[in-house]
């Protein structure tokens, strides 16, 4: 379906096949655009496969980002069911442990961004919500979706190449960017343009560009835990913490009384970020999490202190007693101030990184942004 040109031409070459890599490969598949993507690991390994899979829209920074996320969710509704990839939860479940957090969430249903979603009484909660804890209510949002990203990044790639034309070039890595020359591991290919996606990767390509994002990496552990009896979990659930962690509650007035409480009783979930995720695959496992550590490089060794935090405030919001941990793993993103970072170091040349830790959330329309410079 699609071929470089005769003369060995894309019109496209996209560096790095995370999620916002391959979105921007779609975007511009989209538009009739010959693509090739080049990423130097034999499959995409990184932060776009060590995460919930969760496609979140309730609590993104208001304005450009929650408008990135609405228009991601329907991307991903679109090309799901043709790449193959399975949706295993809709929706979203915010639990509010306490009277602060209650007020939050009130707070933010009177917004823009929680027109549709709906408010939940402590009684609505219990009836809907059985497995939960104890709390003073619910937020119950109809926007988010769930896949299982070590898979569907995968399938998605595959789609890509074998129903969308996609050119992939894996184990290959780009040393050099002189339009219409990309100089790679394995030789040099032609582009008329180029969207470089490096992820967490700050320095191999226009590291002195990179630097304007001020990022830092963020390490976070995440676990797999099995449910001692069987568990139907309808909707991914967060908590209280996850009010004052995530921009769209946290920037809410109310927030304040919140983290003041917070900072009383859960100090040390607030020092190491922790906050509530929870998701179901389809053998019935849960995946929880996450924490979130800064530095200038990458933290390689999890903490058993850090995952007991995750694992306390999971009992907290959803008690389940004989829980077995099936599975431990860290992830890096790069965090900035700024949730995205673009730039364009050189005509037809962009580079994106989505440096709020919400690729998955957010990479399709911020790959349509990335497109939409490259072809300016």
């Amino acid at each position: 379906m699609n071929s470089a040109a005769q003369d060995g031409t894309y019109d496209l070459l996209v560096v790095g096949a995370g999620i916002v890599g391959l979105a921007a490969a779609y975007a511009a598949r989209c538009q009739g655009l010959r693509v090739a993507v080049v990423e130097r690991q034999a499959r995409s390994v990184g932060a776009s496969v060590r995460n919930f899979g969760f496609v979140t829209v309730t609590g993104q920074r208001a304005g450009d980002h929650w408008r990135r996320a609405m228009r991601s969710r329907e991307v991903w509704g679109e090309v799901a069911p043709r790449a193959g990839i399975q949706v295993l939860q809709h929706g979203l479940c915010v639990l509010a442990q306490r009277p602060e957090a209650m007020a939050v969430l009130e707070a933010f249903a009177a917004t823009e961004m929680g027109q549709a979603c709906e408010l939940l009484t402590q009684a609505q909660t219990a009836q809907r919500y059985p497995f939960l804890g104890q709390g003073a209510g619910a937020l119950y949002s109809p926007h988010e979706c769930r896949v299982e990203s070590r898979e569907a990044v995968a399938q998605l790639a595959r789609w890509l190449q074998q129903e969308m034309g996609v050119v992939f070039h894996w184990n290959t890595s780009v040393q050099g960017i002189a339009l219409p020359h990309i100089d790679t591991s394995r030789g040099r290919m032609r582009a008329t343009r180029c969207i470089v996606c490096p992820g967490h990767d700050l320095n191999s390509l226009y590291p002195a560009v990179i630097a304007q994002a001020r990022a830092r990496l963020c390490t976070l552990q995440m676990l797999r835990v099995r449910p001692a009896r069987a568990l139907d979990l309808p909707a991914p659930v967060m908590s209280d913490l996850s009010l004052v962690r995530y921009e769209g509650y946290a920037a809410l007035p109310q927030a304040q009384a919140l983290r003041a409480r917070l900072q009383q009783e859960q100090a040390e979930h607030l020092r190491q970020g922790v906050h509530l995720i929870a998701v179901q695959s389809a053998d019935g496992t849960l995946v929880v999490g996450d924490s979130h550590v800064y530095d200038g490089a990458e933290t390689p060794f999890a903490q058993e202190a850090t995952d007991a935090l995750i694992l306390q405030e999971l009992q907290r919001v959803m008690p389940l007693p004989g829980l077995q941990i099936v599975e431990r793993w860290t992830g890096t993103y790069a965090s900035a101030d700024e949730v995205v970072f673009k730039a364009a170091p050189a005509p037809g040349v962009v580079v994106g990184i989505v440096t709020g830790g919400t690729g998955a959330s957010t990479a399709f329309a911020f790959a349509e942004e990335l497109l939409a410079m490259a072809l300016d």
